[in-house]
């Protein structure tokens, strides 16, 4: 009897992909990983990771565009995945504003690959990210994913709306279970140096100072990238099921008659950005000077997940604190960057 076939996860030298990768691995799970590599952050960042992974066994790899319809296509044809799990898109909300067409060609035609690919090949569940910026301009917290969310505030933001929308689709016309997760501000060792865990890290390291927008007038629901992969991992092989008591004169968000589901991976404790930074200050043992400033365009002030339905689902249950999470990120900063620890 063949083998089974390796769980596709696209992304795979992306932040969150390359930890879903690894945790996969070391179970002994096979996986082929695709990423396009391209230059939105470091690249040298993502070929360290994929170096990680090529240590370990059952890793394979593919340099692909997903936006490339027959590249992709081929890719489905021939591993004809049964699992995959979808973390490549392009991110960021302030590149959105600059780089429109970047996300288009990642996160709506890339998607749309995915999706054709899923439909033609026999995949039996489909996971992939979407993103608490689908919120948008809604205020009523915490944010569940049975809200309405038709009023995002970047293009980032919209794609990842988009996304959900087109899993529907094929959810319905084709009956493929999808699950879309909505992460809220995932940060640990290898994370993405856009983010603010990073940005402030890297500034109190090198005596930098740190802007802090809306002048500090922030919440983030920081979520610890473990607790994020064990409740991805949990839902790999729970395939999205129809909710017979779905109601088309009430419709729900969250759920669908058809094999559709949407969950929020959070911590459900936001955090203050000036306690975040206070934090950081004790991790690193360096003093932050702060540069205040207004709030930025397709920005929020505040995120907090309800997670009761991911609960319900898979009993998941974040553990990570901020304190815990940052040192964690600190301690990998220093490994990776070659900086001694202070006293």
């Amino acid at each position: 009897m063949a083998p089974p076939a390796p769980i596709l996860v696209t992304g795979a030298a992306g932040f969150i992909g390359f930890h879903i990768a690894r945790r996969l691995l070391a179970q002994g799970v096979a996986v082929l990983g695709v990423d396009s590599i391209n230059d939105y952050y470091d690249p040298a960042l993502k070929q360290a990771r994929l170096a990680e992974l090529a240590k370990l066994p059952g890793f394979d790899f593919r340099r692909l565009d997903l936006a490339d319809r027959d590249g992709t296509a081929t890719l489905f044809a021939t591993l004809k995945p049964r699992y995959v799990v979808h973390m490549a898109a392009q991110a960021g909300v302030r590149y959105s504003l600059t780089n429109p067409n970047a996300y288009a060609d990642s996160n709506l035609t890339g998607f749309l690959n995915i999706l054709e690919g899923c439909r033609h090949n026999g995949t039996e569940h489909l996971v992939y990210a979407s993103s608490s910026s689908v919120y948008g301009a809604n205020t009523a917290l915490p944010f569940s994913v049975h809200h309405n969310v038709d009023h995002p505030v970047s293009l980032y933001a919209a794609t990842k709306k988009a996304n959900e929308l087109m899993a529907h689709t094929y959810s319905h016309l084709y009956r493929l279970p999808t699950t879309g997760l909505r992460f809220f501000t995932v940060y640990g060792p290898w994370g993405r140096p856009d983010m603010a865990m990073f940005l402030f890290t890297d500034a109190l390291m090198k005596g930098r100072p740190i802007e802090v927008f809306n002048n500090g007038q922030m919440k983030r629901d920081f979520t610890y990238i473990d607790d994020i992969v064990e409740a991805v991992v949990r839902l790999i092989e729970r395939p999205a099921q129809p909710n017979p008591a779905w109601d088309g004169a009430a419709p729900d968000p969250g759920t669908s008659l058809a094999p559709y589901r949407i969950y929020n991976i959070g911590n459900s404790e936001p955090v203050e950005l000036m306690r975040l930074i206070e934090v950081l200050e004790h991790a690193t043992n360096h003093k932050a000077e702060l540069v205040f400033k207004p709030m930025q365009p397709g920005d929020v002030r505040a995120t907090f997940a309800d997670v009761k339905d991911l609960t319900d689902a898979v009993d998941f249950a974040p553990r990570t604190s901020i304190e815990e999470g940052a040192a964690r990120f600190v301690d990998w900063y220093r490994n990776y960057y070659g900086v001694p620890a202070e006293g």
